[in-house]
Order: structure tokens, then C-alpha cells, then sequence
């Protein structure tokens, strides 16, 4: 059920006249670079101002920002939601789709409808919307899957992945992978026995190619990208028995070589530096191998779950630059490591002041520094090298931790960067803070 609770008129704007976009997760480009310029260099006394507040309820999803627009996904329940780490919790509620102001954060209009979870973590969604043109897409906890034109919230097309790609074995934490526009295709992890990943018409919804097997321990969490290597394009894909290269024009293999998950755990988007392609997921599992341009359909692994070498990202995924990749490890620990080698540069708990097992801030690079969201609410800015990181400024507890993880309190929610200000959610509410110098 769609609910208009504004004008179309007032969408009408050109979004040049207000900055930047984060249309989907990890921003414009999916590579957690925030290119607005005119960004303070450090916080005011108390922190950034905090613009306005929009009551929401439980979800793992970031908003995405586009044009006038700020959208968000949550779930709405009576049921008493628990942590559940390993365990599937079942409870009924509804899956809810906004859309808000972005200068004021009043509803533009909302889409309800029922689902009942049987997943662990049960809050709520985990997918950023993906805005691409006049169309929004999202992806809830179990499965169902929308187009909405952005300005009114009408429902292009929808279907529902588990049902239609007959899924008998769901991820224990649900649909998690963040869908990928290509083009036409809206390319989407489904999860079923020949479809783990699926490309869909992004007009329609129609169904234009599937491929690969899924596991026996789930479809995993491993949002699709897209790398060129050797002047061809690859989509890279993960399940929680190999990783796999597709062509993205017909699903057709390219290479694969195995991986053995722990748990299904599979999360992190493939790190590719040059020749050489790093995964890692939990309890130390981790991979890298490299790839060749005169023999494209194979590949070579240099190591293995080599426990010295390498992260193992849980909840966040690390940010590359220039032949190092940034990131949380599964202890929590912010490390810098060189891709080609495995070896680790460095690291450090001085982000979030602690090492916990999923310990997790969200990276993203604004000119020469960099913006870290932290799993306690804090908002640092800082700089990364192969030397070190340096903290440059901290605002406390921007928002408060709503979530409980790892027996902690925790907000696990990425957010968005656009106009000039920090777009981030909890259980409770969706804000907006200023960032303009």
C-alpha cells in the first residue's frame, strides 16, 4: 500500500541545485568516495548540527539520497525483537518504503506490506535502496523486491526472489546483497539452485539471464560488482563455496576457483588491485588469487586461509587505495593491507576505541581525508596511509546506538553522503546533520 503525503509539483527539481547524490550503497560510484567539496575540517563545539529527525523503526539498510529525496527502508513489529546471532527468530510485521524531504525530513510517501521473518538479527531490512533515474529499487529481509517511481512511490513491478527462485535454503541473515543497475539489468543475488545470481529488466522485472549453483549453506550476503581486467568486463560473485567471475552480458562463467565459508559467511564485495583479487569473511577465511590476462578463464591462488595474512571484513567493506585496502577485520581492529602480499601495514582500535568481534566503522574518503561512521554512534575524521592512521577530529554519539550486537549496543547502519551533510539512521530515526564548512 502506497500513502502520497506530498505534492508531485514539489519534486520537480533538478537535483544540480542541490549537490551530489548517494543513490545506492557506497555511493555514486559503489567505492565509498564522497566528491562534494566545501566539507568543514573539523566539528563545531558539540558536534555537527543536527538538521532534522524522522521517526523510523528497526533496519540494518542505509538511506540512499537522490535529487530532493532521502530513501529508507524499515520493519515495523510488536513482536519483541532479539539478537539471535546464530538462531532464526520468526516474527510478523511490515516491511515499510520512504521517501523523505531532504531539506526538511518530512514524508514525501511510505509503501507498507506484511512479511514474516525467519532470520537471524530480525530488525529489519539490510539493502540501501538502489535509485537509478526516475526509478527506486528495494530489496527487503526475505526476499521481496520492488521498482517504485521515485516522485509518488507507485509500484512498477515487483516479485518475490525466494518464492520465485524456489529457495529452500535461505542465508540465515536474509537477503543482504545490495542490487547492481548494469545497464538495462538490475542484477540481483536470488539464491536459488540455478540462481544464485539472476539479472532482471530494470524496466520490468523480466527475468534476462540466470547462473550458477547455489550452497548448501545458503546464497550468501556478497552484494555484485563489476571489474574490468584485460579490457573485459567481469561481474564477480561470491557464494559460500567459490568465488566466480561471470560475463554480465549472459551470466556465462568466465572462471571460478573455490572458497569454503564458515557459517555461509560470505560478505565482503572481492578487492581487485592490478593482477591480484583478495576475499576474506569470517574466522579468518580469506583468498587471494591472481588472474591473468592470457589465460582469462583461470585463475592462480597465492594463499589460502592464511591466518596471518589478509582481513576478514564482516560488517563493512574495506575501502582500496593505491595497492592497500582499509578495513575492519572480524576483532574489530582497523587494519591497512597491502593486496598483492597479504601483509598487513598496520592496526589499530582507535576508531571505535575497542576490538569486539564484528567491530565495525563505515569509511569514506572526502578529498585527502577521510569520514568514519563508527558502530558507537561517533563520527571521526581522519586520514589513512600506509603508515598509519591519525584521527583528526571526533563528534561523539552523533546518534545513539539502537541495536544489539555481539552483546553490545551497536548501530549498524552505513550512511549517506550528499548536499553537504550526513544522511544516517538507527531503529529509532532517520537524521540529517550538516557538513558544509
Amino acid at each position: 500500500m502506497t500513502i502520497r503525503l506530498a505534492t508531485f509539483a514539489a519534486l520537480l527539481v533538478a537535483p544540480a541545485a542541490f549537490g551530489d547524490d548517494w543513490p545506492h550503497w557506497m555511493g555514486p560510484q559503489r567505492d565509498n568516495t564522497w566528491n562534494e567539496t566545501g566539507i568543514l575540517d573539523k566539528f563545531p563545539d558539540g558536534g555537527p548540527k543536527k538538521l532534522w529527525s524522522f521517526p523510523v523503526s528497526g533496519g540494518y539498510a542505509g538511506p540512499a539520497v537522490s535529487g530532493e529525496l532521502v530513501f529508507v527502508t524499515d520493519y515495523l513489529t510488536k513482536d519483541k525483537v532479539k539478537e539471535g546471532n546464530w538462531d532464526l527468530v520468526e516474527q510478523t510485521g511490515l516491511e515499510r518504503v520512504f521517501a523523505v524531504n531532504a531539506k526538511t525530513g518530512k514524508a514525501v510517501w511510505k509503501h507498507e506490506y506484511p512479511v514474516k521473518y525467519k532470520i537471524s538479527y530480525p530488525a529489519g531490512p539490510r539493502c540501501t535502496p538502489t535509485v537509478d533515474g526516475d526509478t527506486v529499487y528495494t530489496l527487503g529481509a526475505m526476499g521481496d523486491l520492488y521498482a517504485f517511481n521515485k516522485a509518488d512511490g507507485k509500484v512498477i513491478w515487483k516479485k518475490n526472489l525466494k518464492a520465485e527462485y524456489d529457495v529452500t535454503n535461505m542465508a540465515i541473515w536474509g537477503y543482504a546483497a545490495h542490487p547492481l543497475v548494469d545497464g538495462k539489468k538490475l542484477i540481483v543475488v536470488a539464491g536459488g539452485k540455478d540462481s544464485q545470481i539472476v539479472a532482471l529488466d530494470k524496466a520490468t522485472g523480466k527475468e534476462l539471464w540466470k547462473a550458477e549453483n547455489g550452497s548448501d549453506e545458503g546464497f550468501g550476503y556478497v552484494p555484485p560488482s563489476i571489474v574490468e581486467y584485460g579490457g573485459k568486463r567481469q561481474l564477480l560473485t561470491v557464494s559460500p563455496t567459490a568465488v566466480r567471475s561471470l560475463d554480465p552480458e549472459t551470466g556465462k562463467r568466465i572462471w571460478a576457483t573455490p572458497y569454503k565459508a564458515d557459517n555461509g559467511s560470505v560478505i565482503m564485495t572481492p578487492v581487485l588491485s592490478g593482477d591480484f583479487l583478495f576475499f576474506g569473511g569470517w574466522n579468518q577465511k580469506n583468498l587471494l588469487v591472481k588472474l591473468s590476462k592470457d589465460k582469462p578463464d583461470s585463475v592462480e591462488v597465492v594463499y589460502k586461509d592464511d591466518k596471518k595474512k589478509g582481513l576478514h571484513a564482516v560488517n563493512v567493506q574495506p575501502f582500496y587505495l593505491d595497492g592497500v585496502m582499509y578495513g575492519h577485520d572480524q576483532s574489530g581492529k582497523l587494519m591497512a593491507v597491502e593486496v598483492s602480499t597479504g601483509k598487513r601495514l598496520w592496526e589499530t582500535d582507535a576508531v571505535i576505541g575497542y576490538s569486539k568481534d564484528s567491530g565495525t566503522s563505515f569509511i569514506v574518503k572526502n578529498g585527502d581525508r577521510f569520514f568514519f561512521f563508527a558502530e558507537t554512534g561517533d563520527l571521526v575524521i581522519g586520514k589513512l596511509s600506509r603508515e598509519k592512521f591519525e584521527e583528526i577530529d571526533r563528534a561523539k554519539k552523533v546518534i545513539e546506538p539502537t541495536d544489539t550486537g555481539g552483546g553490545r549496543k551497536v548501530v549498524w547502519c552505513q550512511p549517506a553522503f550528499a548536499r553537504k551533510k550526513m544522511f544516517v539512521r538507527n531503529g529509532k530515526e532517520l537524521a540529517a546533520f550538516d557538513l558544509a564548512k
